[in-house]
């Protein structure tokens, strides 16, 4: 096995996925450009891959999802653009990981209705969650009158 060198080492990388028919990762890319300061980014199918020192990813990713908070959503990834142990120029195939990226693609839109109809809501009209942990356990002669119905 080949020993591995770390090439952008205090450096963080994060996936910004767009899930929008106003924005293409097009777009996103030059707003990008346009306040990056020489932090990588490299656009995709789904949006944008960012790295660079944490605070410049940080205020780039938080600028990107004002354009469209309810269709813009970000993701860590382990590894920079390029890295050998994950780049698919060198392992051939499809990346490492792409099939999750491409299941939660399907899920997005769900996320991006939701957040927009919690928008339409006035907090205060909004029910509490409720707290699983706190539901009423059953109760056991209930449980017993179960199990003796089922039994006859």
């Amino acid at each position: 096995m080949t020993e591995y060198t770390p090439t952008h080492i205090g450096s963080v990388t994060k996936y910004v996925v767009v899930e929008s028919f106003e924005i293409t990762p097009a777009d996103l890319a030059a707003r990008g450009y346009e306040i990056s300061n020489g932090v990588m980014i490299k656009e995709t199918c789904f949006g944008l891959v960012i790295s660079g020192k944490a605070e410049e990813v940080e205020l780039i990713v938080t600028e990107l999802r004002k354009i469209d908070p309810d269709h813009i959503f970000v993701k860590d990834r382990g590894f920079p653009p390029g890295d050998s142990r994950r780049c698919r120029a060198n392992l051939g195939g499809a990346r490492p990981g792409y099939n999750g990226m491409e299941f939660e693609m399907t899920v997005i839109p769900y996320v991006s209705h939701g957040l927009e109809e919690l928008n339409k809501k006035d907090a205060t009209t909004v029910p509490p969650m409720e707290n699983p942990l706190e539901r009423p356990l059953l109760d056991i002669n209930k449980l017993k009158k179960l199990i003796d119905a089922q039994e006859s």
